[in-house]
């Protein structure tokens, strides 16, 4: 379920909140085909069901900046923030890929809105994600990522 605020000083007051938990997207070969096209990353391990099922994972696995390129899509389900002018990313402190996303499975969001500082016209945010594996022992994405917000 999404939090909405309306503004700037209502994104302040949510600093240090947990922003919950995003529903579970399934990560299948298409898409992982798809981004591989994209970025012109065709290595086996990702787009050769056949020879990566004789890999180390046991199947196709998503390319990490794949897995990470989703918490755009799946933070935008925690957070809506209304009432501003502008939205950017402004990067990533941090980011591991402790566990492979195998072809086929589900994962989903846990954000918390670690952080909110003042900058020129608008605010910084700092969230703390994990993207999860359904029922993987690791995440598949720990990161700390950035956002501005302008009013």
């Amino acid at each position: 379920m999404s939090i909405t605020v309306n503004g700037l000083d209502e994104l302040k007051k949510l600093a240090g909140s947990d922003l919950g938990t995003s529903e579970w997207i399934e990560v299948t070969q298409e898409r992982i085909d798809t981004f591989a096209d994209a970025t012109g990353d065709h290595q086996w391990i990702h787009v050769d069901p056949e020879k990566a099922a004789a890999g180390p994972f046991g199947a196709p696995i998503a390319h990490g900046y794949l897995t990470l390129s989703l918490f755009i899509p799946l933070f935008t389900e925690l957070l809506d923030v209304q009432g501003v002018t502008t939205k950017v990313n402004y990067g990533l402190n941090k980011v591991r890929f402790p566990s492979p996303v195998k072809v086929g499975s589900r994962i989903r969001l846990v954000g918390k809105l670690a952080e909110v500082e003042e900058v020129p016209g608008g605010v910084q945010i700092t969230v703390d994600g994990a993207i999860e594996i359904e029922g993987g022992a690791k995440p598949a994405a720990v990161l700390q990522s950035l956002s501005r917000f302008y009013a």
